[in-house]
């Protein structure tokens, strides 16, 4: 008996089907804060702004799914998964929003800025922790997790190993823990919830409560910085959380495969990776400076200039956000700097970090001295050009090297004009702007309050922007947008002709 093959869903009605797939996934994590209610049943009364938006994605979310279930799903076309994943990363910012918005103390902006800046793991803020609920508290670090691991890292697993691969590439993700898709999400959350308990059981036993442990150590390896305290981790003046946190935001900033080698006992090709490398080489140089330029600051008080500026730049180059001190504006000019330079350059790629990422700033530096070193040697002579990652040396040719400086050119543009934007409007000074600017960026989180509650709107929808593009990192929000307008014109010319 022959059985009748189903009609083939492609193009953009498979990309709507599994944006329904991913949408009933985003409504569940809407509901996940109700769970706080019964610690804190005085809260009960804000269910409802999630239990609304959450059952309503749901809903849409089954609906569409239901509507092409009938249908077999075809490969997805070229450039399409990226198209996807910007589709699913502005589904989940405008649906967590609204229970924000529902409380009728966010607007819009407010409210969009915020899940922003908890999905991008940046940690600026408009809320006003001090008497916010916890629900919405869990809320916020409970976005960052979520963005921290990877928006579609584990939820690619529901489409198949073979084309949710394409879309967890496309979402920033370079490595693969093991060869399988499924595993590589379960190797690589089980790492992410490790670091986390173990930082939750550290605060508890340095003094947080339980829901604060929970929500900082979200918050560092998440590295994301949302803070239960208006102070962040200064609030708590003490050195043993400080030096957890530290811990966390380091894990948090490292590639996870690094982590993975580790575990797997491979430490000498963990220890040789370039990130590895990089990252603490510009610690041992930036420690001392900040060192340098502090001790002045606090009087010639070593340990409090050592304490203030290792912390404080391990958060700018972890792109975590926390601090301990009550304000940067009035900090050394080249400490300052040295901030800004942090937030840059980033920490490791496949880690929750933004910025530039470490991997780039490392081939930036060795690709000049190649150059160098050419420019010296015999012309007729080739020579290849090794960079060791994660445990291997690989191939670095001139394409590599072009697609490095072009990416870091396009960050520092984007840098320049959202810092002249931040600058046009508000009145404090460039190098304020400037910090500001990189921390959103960067999805950094360090802030001299120039965004918040009272920002103007075009400052926080620049913020907003940039922390989407700077998590995604620019292409594959281009490729979409680029790929989407082309489609566009086609049918729009096909629709002319005929």
């Amino acid at each position: 008996m022959n059985m009748m093959k189903k009609p083939m869903l492609s193009g953009y009605p498979l990309v709507i089907s599994y944006l329904g797939i991913f949408g009933m996934l985003i409504g569940l994590i809407i509901l996940i804060p109700l769970l706080v209610i019964p610690f804190y049943p005085e809260e009960i009364n804000q269910a409802i702004y999630f239990v609304i938006p959450g059952t309503s994605m749901i809903i849409l979310g089954g609906l569409i799914t239901f509507l092409y279930s009938k249908k077999e799903k075809a490969r997805l076309e070229k450039h399409h998964d990226a198209i996807l994943v910007v589709g699913i990363w502005i589904m989940a910012i405008f649906a967590s929003a609204l229970p924000f918005m529902l409380t009728g103390q966010y607007n819009l902006t407010q409210a969009v800025f915020e899940t922003s800046s908890g999905y991008s793991t940046t940690g600026l803020t408009v809320v006003d922790v001090t008497v916010t609920p916890h629900i919405f508290l869990l809320f916020r670090s409970l976005l960052q997790f979520v963005g921290g691991a990877g928006l579609v890292l584990v939820l690619t697993a529901t489409i198949s190993d073979k084309f949710g691969m394409r879309i967890y590439s496309a979402e920033g993700h370079n490595d693969r823990l093991v060869p399988n898709l499924i595993r590589s999400g379960r190797v690589f959350i089980t790492i992410y919830l490790a670091y986390v308990f173990i930082g939750v059981i550290l605060y508890i036993i340095f003094g947080m409560t339980p829901f604060d442990a929970i929500n900082h150590a979200i918050g560092a390896v998440a590295t994301g910085g949302f803070s239960t305290k208006a102070a962040s981790i200064g609030h708590y003046n003490s050195i043993p959380i400080e030096m957890v946190t530290i811990f966390l935001m380091i894990a948090g900033g490292t590639n996870f495969f690094v982590h993975f080698l580790l575990i797997t006992g491979k430490i000498k090709n963990a220890l040789n990776h370039v990130e590895v490398k990089s990252f603490f080489l510009i610690l041992v140089i930036a420690i001392p400076l900040s060192l340098i330029s502090l001790i002045p600051y606090y009087n010639h008080q070593f340990g409090e200039a050592l304490r203030q500026g290792s912390f404080h730049f391990i958060s700018a180059l972890t792109g975590t956000g926390y601090q301990i001190t009550p304000s940067f504006t009035n900090l050394p000019g080249a400490f300052f700097g040295l901030l800004i330079l942090g937030m840059v350059f980033g920490a490791g790629m496949g880690s929750t970090c933004g910025g530039i990422k470490q991997y780039r700033i490392a081939l930036g530096f060795k690709s000049i001295y190649w150059s160098i070193k050419e420019q010296l040697t015999h012309k007729n002579m080739i020579r290849k050009h090794f960079i060791n990652r994660l445990g291997n040396k690989m191939i670095v040719d001139q394409q590599d090297v072009s697609q490095n400086y072009t990416f870091i050119l396009v960050y520092v543009i984007a840098l320049i004009i959202g810092t002249l934007i931040f600058a046009s409007f508000n009145d404090r000074s460039f190098q304020d702007a400037l910090f500001e600017y990189a921390s959103a960026l960067g999805t950094v989180g360090l802030s001299v309050g120039i965004t918040g509650y009272h920002a103007h709107p075009i400052i926080l929808w620049t913020s907003t922007l940039s922390m989407f593009l700077g998590r995604l990192e620019f292409y594959v929000v281009f490729i979409a947008v680029v790929k989407m307008t082309t489609d566009l014109s086609k049918r729009i010319q096909f629709k002319k002709e005929s």
